[in-house]
């Protein structure tokens, strides 16, 4: 971290999963971390971490965001839009544009906001075209974000995830409780990312806010390559000696899928990632799939 950032302090809306791994390597690092949970449990679980957490959601806000957001150095948001807009911006835009000192703003997208590309690789010059209201809605809290930046100078930063995996939350995880199918779309692919290598992009641009694009930057996140899940899964199988299950033909799984499930499959596309590792000197500690489950393997996931 730069020497300027005596004591950095992260506020993130949204102490989920992601947010959460970088909260810890942050702490390691001598950062303050505080945010938000959606319940009294889940504060409890954090205080146990050493982060202060206040309960927040669209029908509770924080009781005293001046305070809460006192000192604060760097914001990060995870939550997710509604059909109403964005939870964070309804109930706190004012106090963020209020806060005075912050080096840095971070807003967690999709590349959902891409919409279906036909297998074609797109980057972050690529139009916004999202196929599902889900995305329309991440889409539009994008924009709202970014309007911080055009209007009121804060220094936001957006970041498209691809599908996040990790301990906990992978293939082998689905395998071991019996959901892991082995559907096949030809020419269908998904990105992904490993949750660790998210918290390497987001540090990446807290230590060099101003490198390449600058505030109002939109990143790519995920790794160097696209796969179907068929073959996440298979390699999964491989991994704990195990056959994998015969190939199911999407046509077929279809069936019996969710709308939420099937939401997932109607968009095909590979993204691409040369901007985080040109604009902020990104080396992903796990740059495919194999190297991530083998990882987490190892580790005991």
């Amino acid at each position: 971290m730069p020497e300027t950032m005596s004591h950095p302090r992260l506020f993130c809306f949204g102490l989920g999963y992601s947010a959460t791994r970088l909260a810890r390597g942050l702490m390691a690092d001598g950062w303050t971390v505080t945010g938000t949970c959606q319940s009294t449990d889940r504060r409890a679980e954090l205080a146990s971490e050493g982060i202060e957490a206040f309960v927040f959601d669209r029908n509770q806000l924080l009781a005293d965001p001046e305070q809460a957001l006192s000192g604060v150095t760097h914001l990060l948001s995870s939550v997710p839009p509604t059909e109403n807009g964005d939870p964070v911006l309804i109930s706190h835009g004012g106090d963020i544009k209020a806060m005075q000192g912050l080096q840095w703003v971070g807003y967690l997208s999709s590349t959902g906001v891409y919409g279906d590309a036909d297998g074609a690789r797109v980057d972050e010059t690529s139009p916004v075209n999202p196929s599902s209201d889900r995305s329309r809605r991440r889409a539009d809290a994008e924009t709202a974000w970014l309007a911080l930046r055009e209007n009121n100078g804060l220094p936001v930063h957006v970041f498209r995830l691809a599908g996040i995996y990790g301990p906990g939350q992978s293939a082998l995880d689905q395998m071991r409780a019996g959901g892991a199918r082995r559907i096949e779309k030809p020419g269908h692919m998904f990105s992904r990312i490993h949750v660790d290598d998210i918290a390497v992009v987001l540090r990446a641009s807290m230590a060099r806010p101003h490198s390449g694009s600058g505030p109002g930057a939109v990143y790519n996140v995920c790794d160097d390559e696209a796969a179907s899940p068929a073959d996440v899964t298979a390699y999964a199988y491989e991994l704990l000696g195990q056959a994998p299950p015969p190939v199911i033909p999407f046509a077929e799984a279809k069936k019996q899928m969710t709308p939420m499930g099937l939401s997932f499959w109607q968009d095909n596309r590979r993204i691409d990632n040369r901007r985080i590792k040109d604009d902020l000197g990104v080396t992903l500690t796990y740059p495919d799939y194999r190297a991530g489950l083998s990882a987490i393997l190892a580790d005991g996931g």
